[in-house]
């Protein structure tokens, strides 16, 4: 087997551990990473054995042992990396960008260097679950697709809300195949102070947000996403079809017939998450997360073995993972529920085509 991309890690956080502790198991190397500050990215990097750290962005893109590039960081930082390390032939993963100019940025870059990996990385696709509840939608188990709904209630897990009503707008739309033309919805903050934020402080972000799509084909979305309730975290998937229903509900897949009085179990998912895992990070993670990102570096790393150059890849293996086009659709949906939240009206959902003058 040859040998795999060297590793270059950006961030510091929960999910950055979670992640250097899986890839390890699967032959990567973690060549350098990237913190905050030069103190924040010691500490880490003592931590978790890596022999290179740094708080300078060029000093990972330019170490010569670094291939893939990984980056897991503030979302307005996410554009300048990934551009740049596109830009001096180096693979990237990344997580969501800021705004939807940054995310058309980065999909000029991807196309600018097509040999490239340039994957965003929602998780969940890796999923068996979506990846078989997609493949039965495509051979018309449940008939012509009519409704998708998403509900998700997270517990505590802060770090994992930024991105929610992204990544749950871009699994509706790869597992019908069909993206969102218009959308309504309504994003509120109820919790204005907490334990942190106090005082003349108020948190800013929302905490509770339901959004209606109307995509290709005629078919219907309804997503809700609740912070407020208490409880264990709560993840749940549903396409309704003419024939059938499909349920993933956090990594097991059920069906039903729309005749039947009782679903069956399609998939069981047992695979065992936490051996080798760092007693940081992982509380802080969900299950269903933790183990799509078991399923994505599982994927990452056959993409890469074999090969002849420790850069080149194979698209097969990762061919569910979503692209930085991808991404931007993701972010041009997510504008345009906020513009309706304002609005109170439906809104359409507008791709940038070129960027905006600067002038």
């Amino acid at each position: 087997m040859k040998m795999l991309p060297g590793l270059g890690v950006f961030g510091t956080g929960s999910s950055t551990r979670v992640l250097v502790s899986l890839q390890r198991p699967e032959g990567f190397t973690v060549e350098a990473l990237l913190g905050k500050t030069e103190e924040e990215a010691k500490q880490l990097a003592e931590e978790m054995n890596v022999a290179f750290h740094t708080s300078r962005t060029n000093d990972v893109l330019l170490h010569q042992d670094v291939d893939l590039v990984c980056i897991s960081i503030p979302p307005q930082l996410t554009r300048q990396i990934s551009v740049k390390a596109l830009g001096i032939g180096k693979n990237v993963v990344c997580e969501k960008a800021a705004t939807s100019e940054d995310a058309f940025r980065m999909v000029t870059a991807s196309r600018c260097y097509p040999q490239l990996m340039s994957l965003v990385g929602n998780v969940l696709r890796f999923l068996p679950a979506f990846v078989r509840m997609k493949q039965l939608i495509s051979a018309h188990y449940v008939g012509a697709v009519m409704i998708s709904h998403g509900w998700r209630r997270p517990a505590h897990h802060g770090e994992w809300r930024r991105p929610a009503h992204l990544y749950i707008v871009d699994l509706l739309t790869h597992l019908t195949g069909q993206r969102a033309e218009k959308v309504h919805g309504l994003l509120k903050t109820f919790v204005r102070q907490n334990a942190a934020i106090r005082g003349i402080r108020h948190v800013t972000s929302d905490d509770f947000c339901f959004f209606q799509m109307l995509m290709g084909r005629g078919v219907c979305s309804t997503v809700t996403l609740n912070f407020n309730m208490p409880g264990a975290f709560v993840h749940e998937v549903m396409v309704v079809g003419s024939a059938r229903r499909l349920v993933a509900r956090e990594a097991d897949l059920y069906g039903r017939k729309n005749s039947a009085t009782q679903e069956e179990l399609l998939l069981r998912d047992s695979l065992a998450v936490g051996t080798g895992l760092p007693e940081q990070g992982p509380q802080d993670v969900p299950l269903l997360y933790l183990k799509g990102m078991v399923y994505m570096v599982q994927a990452l790393r056959q993409s890469f073995q074999g090969q002849s150059d420790r850069r080149t890849w194979d698209r097969a293996p990762v061919s569910m993972a979503a692209s930085f086009e991808d991404g931007l659709y993701m972010q041009s949906v997510v504008d345009a529920i906020k513009k309706s939240s304002r609005s109170r009206e439906w809104e359409a959902v507008e791709m940038l085509k070129e960027e905006s003058d600067a002038n």
